[in-house]
């Protein structure tokens, strides 16, 4: 909620800490995911000081009401509180959290506001704590990311509208979607099956787990250009996620 136009102040707003690193001598920077707003960069004046009330507040992973004031694109922050129970990631999941906000950081612009992929991002966060399949829980937000941030993944039919056949062997190209195996040798080569499990969220076929793995790795290497994320590294040195 807007408190004041001429501020550009807002207040309480739901928030997640998706980074923070020092900023001057006492201060640190803050990039925030907002419900309302997107993407937030933020100063936090003092939270690098041992009495700082913010410094303990600048947690990953856990629902906060932030409020902060500026017209600029880098905001001052003056206020975190607590709006839920903590969340606990831990071992492989506190990776992956980390890799989801890499992700996050990359790819979401400043200030575009985008609410269902809020949702989709507290969605991801409680399966990674409550469940074991973390690698299902990461194709399913990493699918969904690309789709709120508008860029095309068609799933059900090939790069003619043709309906995608189960049983058909294609390659997936960026920017067409899956194509006739002749006419291109770029992209990912993957099964109908595939594509049809994921317009599904069905993620049990083990062919579909190994597939689906490798078309978004494929798409994310696309979009996010030249610069490898240092978390999908670690990831794949780990546990091939």
């Amino acid at each position: 909620m807007a408190l004041s136009n001429d501020t550009h102040k807002q207040s309480d707003q739901p928030v997640y800490v998706l980074h923070t690193q020092p900023f001057k001598e006492t201060s640190l920077l803050v990039e925030l995911f907002s419900k309302q707003h997107g993407r937030i960069a933020a100063v936090a004046k003092g939270a690098r000081r041992p009495r700082s009330a913010m410094r303990g507040m600048l947690q990953s992973f856990q629902l906060l009401d932030g409020t902060w004031s500026g017209k600029n694109e880098l905001k001052t922050l003056h206020s975190l509180d607590w709006s839920a129970g903590l969340t606990m990631l831990n071992g492989e999941a506190l990776m992956c959290g980390f890799y989801i906000n890499e992700l996050l950081l990359r790819l979401l612009p400043r200030e575009d506001a985008h609410e269902n992929l809020f949702q989709h991002y507290e969605e991801a966060l409680q399966k990674l704590a409550n469940t074991s399949d973390i690698a299902t829980t990461l194709r399913q937000f990493e699918l969904q990311l690309l789709q709120e941030l508008g860029y095309a993944v068609p799933l059900l039919q090939d790069e003619n509208d043709q309906l995608i056949e189960s049983d058909k062997a294609y390659r997936y190209e960026a920017e067409y979607g899956a194509c006739e195996l002749k006419s291109t040798k770029n992209g990912v080569q993957l099964q109908g099956k595939t594509l049809l499990d994921m317009a599904k969220n069905d993620y049990i076929d083990m062919q579909t787990q190994i597939q689906s793995k490798q078309l978004m790795r494929y798409l994310l290497a696309h979009y996010l250009g030249d610069k490898p994320l240092h978390t999908r590294q670690l990831l794949i040195d780990l546990q091939g996620l």
